[in-house]
């Protein structure tokens, strides 16, 4: 446990029927809302006039019938649910973003991390940009804008704009006429098409698409951008070509096992998790249980695979939100013990197989353990379905240095005693590049091996620009 910090989600919808297109972005967010806790935001286009309201807080926080009243009437809307990857948790960093510039404003979200924002952001300010976040996603504002004010069209302006910006990025455009999506060349981060009663919707995940009723197209490609008019549907393929690599963790634990991604079901490459953790870490024992929720799949595969019986072993408090996205660690720890309650009938006496997604800083995985041997468990034995986190992330995860990750301090041996485990297992780096049940081009694992996909950054923090 002790979860990585997520990066955004993204919800964006278009059309003239008469849906009541606010209302769709908010449960649209809501289905996204594991994506980012920290703000919400819904910014809609109502005959190329724009309105926006945004806040911190949970979806449910920032947006009731007084809130969304006044977004009523749109034929398009954006919406948009943050974590921090890039820039601290402020009001101003929560998104979308507004912009007013001489042909018109622009509304935008972003999910991911650019590599390169730093020397951007620097030549930015030499020319006099004054920033008024923190965020990675005024960076892409500014640069855009800047396209715009030169190009005959938005669409022509944000081709310019990704042939400058590097590393991860899945992103909206809403301007006075048009939606526009564009996913980075190397697909990082997922971005989906999507359609209900004519009106065409972008999304992160296609759960979020479900929530509206509405029918999953298709994957928008790595490298491609995507424009919407007038209900009609236009693609410009001229990024792509490269080799993807996806973030194989979007598949261990950021998405939610509904969605699919690139073609690919979150829930079976969880429940193929499973299986390769059972070949590769046999163990004797009586029951598998897996950490509520994003362990669950994984501990299924791997009863399926060694014949061992899985049982639910712990109840979660749905009241809580996820470990990983309490600001301090002394509130993760907190929230780990009001959150996860194990069921004593299940463990006492039982030697238990524990299957979590991950094993990042190892002091909530440490207080779980502790429960269960309170309940009287006679064996632990934790396995992750990831392999070890031994490096920093520069693509959207808030990993940014190896000094906090349990795996890169700690031996298997030292782990163990630490955690007060009878034994410590983690999936191979060579079996996470097969979790998909579909041929797939690549995945981004760098931060357990430390290949990085394309050239990074690798001197500043994500509160960098707060100072």
């Amino acid at each position: 446990m002790a979860k990585l910090h997520e990066e955004c989600g993204i919800f964006a919808i278009s059309g003239t029927s008469g849906r009541d297109l606010a209302t769709d972005t908010y449960y649209g967010l809501f289905a996204l809302q594991h994506r980012g806790q920290e703000g919400a935001g819904i910014a809609i286009n109502r005959k190329g006039h724009m309105s926006i309201h945004k806040d911190l807080g949970l979806v449910s926080k920032v947006f009731n019938a007084e809130t969304l009243t006044p977004l009523a009437g749109a034929n398009m809307s954006l919406g948009h649910v943050r974590y921090s990857t890039t820039g601290s948790n402020q009001r101003a960093n929560v998104q979308p973003l507004v912009i007013n510039h001489l042909e018109g404003s622009l509304a935008l979200a972003h999910n991911g991390n650019l590599t390169n924002d730093n020397v951007l952001r620097t030549r930015l300010e030499k020319t006099g940009c004054i920033f008024h976040t923190t965020s990675d996603t005024e960076v892409i504002a500014y640069i855009l804008t800047g396209h715009r004010m030169k190009e005959a069209t938005i669409e022509e302006a944000l081709l310019k704009t990704m042939d400058e910006i590097e590393g991860a990025y899945s992103l909206v455009v809403m301007t006075q006429g048009k939606l526009l999506g564009a996913r980075d060349p190397k697909g990082f981060r997922p971005l989906c098409i999507g359609k209900v009663d004519g009106h065409y919707i972008i999304s992160s995940e296609s759960c979020a698409i479900d929530a509206i009723g509405g029918e999953f197209i298709r994957d928008i490609q790595p490298g491609e951008m995507v424009t919407i008019q007038n209900d009609e549907l236009k693609s410009d393929t001229s990024h792509c070509g490269l080799p993807r690599s996806l973030c194989v963790f979007e598949l261990i634990y950021f998405a939610r096992p509904d969605s699919k991604i690139d073609g690919i079901s979150v829930h079976q490459a969880r429940i193929r998790a499973g299986g390769f953790l059972a070949l590769e870490h046999p163990i004797q024992a009586d029951v598998v249980i897996g950490v509520p929720d994003s362990g669950i799949d994984a501990a299924i595969g791997y009863s399926r695979q060694s014949g061992i019986p899985y049982e639910i072993g712990m109840i979660k408090n749905k009241y809580i939100g996820r470990t990983f996205i309490q600001p301090g660690q002394l509130d993760r720890e907190r929230a780990v013990t009001m959150k996860l309650n194990p069921i004593t009938s299940v463990v006492k006496g039982k030697r238990i197989i524990l299957v979590d997604d991950s094993l990042v800083r190892g002091t909530t995985s440490k207080k779980l353990v502790k429960l269960l041997r309170s309940k009287g468990a006679k064996e632990v034995h934790f396995l992750s379905s990831a392999p070890k986190f031994l490096y920093p992330c520069y693509f959207g995860t808030d990993i940014d240095s190896s000094e906090n990750l349990f795996a890169y301090k700690y031996t298997d041996e030292e782990m163990k005693k630490i955690l007060n485990v009878d034994s410590i297992g983690f999936l191979s780096t060579d079996s996470v590049i097969k979790l998909a049940d579909i041929k797939s081009e690549g995945f981004c694992t760098a931060c357990f091996t430390g290949k990085y996909p394309v050239k990074v950054d690798q001197t500043g923090k994500k509160e960098k620009y707060d100072k």
